[in-house]
């Protein structure tokens, strides 16, 4: 059932316009227009398209969407590859979402910084700001959560950009189902599929953190649905609320650091 839903989100990305690979992505229309650069943690169940889809359900039609992101890509594969730097140049952007790995050793926080960097002036020429998309560890590193949170939250900071905290939002939802204050990895079950990729849960948390942090839309004011996703009530407000409580606790402009 999950690979089918993979697919079945892959094939939405293309249809709306979205490009996994080397196509390059069409312009965009709406006031949000958004470019997603990453790899598979963005590119999973078909994340922008599903933030779109969230966006629509409150009759939100300005959100539009495209993903540049391949297997597992850092900013400097892409910044480095040059064409992902080429079509930002011919576009006019609202924001470039920016994701690669856990970036949680200290030599990776480094980097994830220092390559923001690289991409803040390009972004800011299509008339963009920089969101910085926070992930998440591996079940094997779970303990590694508050360094993610830092390395990404120091990467806005460095270039004035957005924090868009989905990995704390993902430890307030094991919080609260488990009633663990440091969940284990039994806690996060619902939102990893293997490990490291997210579930469609773990897709749609990040989703209405990214939206929030895009369009101001507040996750209590979204229905309790998911689209293309049978999930009770019960679950979808259970997520609503941790990513409320996350990004309460995460300013979306961070102070800079050093």
């Amino acid at each position: 059932m999950f690979k089918s839903l993979v697919v079945g989100a892959v094939a939405a990305v293309a249809s709306a316009g979205c490009a996994l690979g080397p196509a390059e992505p069409p312009p965009l229309r709406g006031s949000h227009a958004v470019l997603f650069i990453g790899n598979s943690l963005t590119y999973s169940n078909g994340l922008p398209v599903m933030m779109q889809a969230v966006a629509q359900q409150v009759g939100d039609t300005t959100v539009a969407v495209a993903v540049v992101a391949y297997p597992d890509y850092a900013l400097s594969d892409h910044f480095l590859q040059g064409t992902t730097r080429d079509w930002m140049r011919r576009r006019t952007l609202s924001h470039v979402v920016l994701q690669q790995g856990s970036s949680a050793l200290p030599e990776s926080q480094v980097h994830l910084r220092e390559w923001t960097r690289q991409f803040a002036p390009l972004i800011r020429e299509t008339g963009a700001e920089p969101v910085l998309f926070m992930v998440w560890p591996t079940t094997a590193r779970l303990f590694d959560f508050p360094n993610v949170a830092d390395s990404y939250r120091s990467a806005a900071a460095a270039v004035n950009g957005i924090f868009a905290p989905a990995g704390a939002a993902w430890v307030e939802y094991a919080r609260a189902t488990s009633g663990l204050d440091v969940p284990n990895a039994a806690a996060y079950s619902a939102l990893y599929a293997d490990g490291l990729h997210p579930t469609v849960l773990g897709t749609y948390l990040s989703a209405i953190v990214l939206l929030e942090r895009i369009t101001g839309a507040l996750p209590a004011s979204l229905p309790p649905v998911i689209p293309g996703f049978p999930a009770s009530t019960e679950v979808v407000r259970a997520l609503q609320r941790a990513a409320t409580v996350a990004l309460a606790a995460n300013p979306a402009y961070p102070h800079a650091v050093p």
